[in-house]
């Protein structure tokens, strides 16, 4: 038998093993081997010929397009963090603008991973069954929701840490509104985000595109504007709310107690008891979520083992949060909050799309545990991880080749649009576009040792590693975005020193 044939036995063999997954246990027979339904079963040689047959152009077709998409999709929510920051919620409770980065990178954590898993049942055909779809889909929707609400409690927890360590002091009567925003933010951007998931899987499957390609990126496009829109219209409606109940009555004070008429006392009631209520209602959904996920027990094992990667994405993604919280109102970093969504989500995005291929690529033809003789090595030439003809080096190339002409349009967008509110600075053009290649290239490189380490430890890479990139992402975005705007201004305070020094100096 000659090597071809081993190969195309062996991916055969392997086959029964992907819907470990993606939501589909096998069947055990006690004196057999695992078995599966004839009608559930896929042809990994099949798909893992049309992998194979994917060229450079091929690729960059099918991702540019919701790429650019997702990326005008950063900009308008750049634009939109610009306009919120004035708004009295965020000036009073700063801490919301250390929130933004871990709820806006809930979608690296929660959505992109739901994408990535969709993707391989997808490309392995395990929801062509229509049974079977509606039972892989549910489970993994109702797993977000659990995930969203819980990460949502922990990112407001995180941001007032953070903030209470950065001055000192913890301000009790913001923490109702800050926790009541992010839950419910988590919790309504996760299911509208999680929906249109499954939406562009299932479209993608029927017209033969590749979700890999195309599901991660259109979720960036519409995650952050969706996700800051919601978290700024409840924290202003709290806030709102919270404002007009009674101010306090001091014992001390020579003013006499404040008299309230049946209307004002609901009022007051009401206000006082709506955070605390929504809290605790949307927590109270989570064991109707946990009922769900029971009937796909895979997705009940990430339910139970799969906190610790989206937990510590959230915490490294809060840090980043915190150097947002700590730059946006300073002169030097004017337009720090146009720039962040972007920098961030074109980092996610890429290295999102590429973990996403690399699961799928060790789906077909590998089996977990087991790395491919060519992926032996857990640290790569960084050569090899670039530039050989391998199909995961090769899509590497293109998602890096995108980012420069990417960032270009969207610097376009963003000075037709808010041209007043930007550095306008050949300099700070130049550092922006070296900081967002550098991030990329960082990220791409990470995503192929760490799909290489969770696989060989038989974990997931769409579970596993998409969080932790995508916090990462977050955490070198904002540091190398802040990094830019201070280089800039200080050479531009260095060349108007020297302009100052030559009028000032004799004729």
């Amino acid at each position: 038998m000659d090597g071809t044939e081993t190969r195309q036995r062996r991916a055969e063999e392997l086959g029964l093993r992907y819907a470990l997954s993606i939501g589909k246990l096998p069947r055990v027979s006690e004196d057999g081997p695992l078995s599966v339904p004839e009608s559930q079963r896929v042809s990994p040689k099949l798909l893992g010929t049309e992998l194979s047959r994917e060229t450079a152009l091929s690729i960059g077709l099918q991702v540019i397009v919701p790429f650019i998409f997702a990326g005008l999709g950063l900009s308008g929510a750049g634009i939109l963090l610009n306009y919120f920051q004035h708004w009295p919620v965020f000036m009073e409770v700063k801490d919301l603008l250390t929130l933004v980065p871990p709820l806006v990178g809930l979608k690296g954590n929660l959505e992109m991973t739901l994408a990535s898993r969709l993707s391989t049942a997808a490309n392995t055909g395990q929801i062509d069954d229509p049974r079977e779809q509606h039972r892989v889909i549910s489970s993994n929707l109702a797993l977000v929701q659990v995930q969203a609400t819980v990460v949502g409690f922990l990112a407001a927890m995180a941001a007032l840490l953070l903030g209470a360590l950065s001055r000192g002091e913890l301000d009790f009567e913001k923490v109702e509104l800050l926790c009541a925003s992010s839950v419910i933010t988590a919790f309504l951007a996760a299911f509208a985000l999680g929906m249109l998931m499954v939406c562009i899987v299932i479209g993608a499957r029927k017209l033969g595109v590749n979700p890999d390609n195309i599901a991660t990126p259109i979720a960036a496009s519409l995650g952050d504007l969706i996700t800051l829109s919601i978290l700024a219209f409840f924290s202003s409606f709290f806030y709102k709310h919270k404002a007009l109940g009674p101010a306090p009555y001091h014992p001390r004070s020579c003013l006499p107690p404040p008299i309230f008429n049946s209307l004002g006392d609901s009022q007051s009631s009401y206000s006082r008891y709506l955070t605390p209520l929504v809290c605790i209602g949307l927590m109270a959904l989570t064991p109707v979520w946990v009922l769900i996920a029971k009937k796909n027990p895979p997705i009940m094992k990430i339910l139970k083992f799969g906190w610790f990667p989206i937990i510590l994405a959230m915490m490294i993604s809060s840090f980043g949060g915190l150097i947002l919280n700590k730059t946006i109102s300073k002169e030097q970093y004017k337009g720090m909050a146009i720039f962040t969504p972007i920098i961030c989500g074109v980092g996610g995005n890429l290295v999102a799309i590429q973990t996403s291929r690399i699961s799928t690529y060790l789906h077909m033809w590998s089996t977990p545990g087991v790395l491919p003789l060519w992926m032996k090595k857990f640290w790569p030439n960084p050569c090899s991880a670039f530039c050989t003809s391998e199909i995961n080096s090769m899509s590497a190339r293109v998602l890096l080749f995108l980012v420069i002409p990417g960032h270009l349009i969207f610097l376009y967008v963003i000075y037709l649009v808010e041209g007043h509110s930007v550095p306008n600075s050949k300099t700070f053009v130049v550092f922006y576009l070296l900081a967002g290649l550098i991030q990329v290239t960082i990220l791409l490189y990470l995503a192929e040792v760490m799909a290489r380490l969770t696989w060989h430890q038989a974990l997931d890479p769409d579970n596993h590693c998409i969080p932790y990139l995508t916090g990462l992402g977050d955490l070198l975005g904002t540091g190398l975005l802040a990094l830019c705007f201070l280089i800039s201004w200080l050479l531009s305070e260095a060349e108007l020193d020297g302009i100052l020094e030559l009028a000032s100096g004799p004729p």
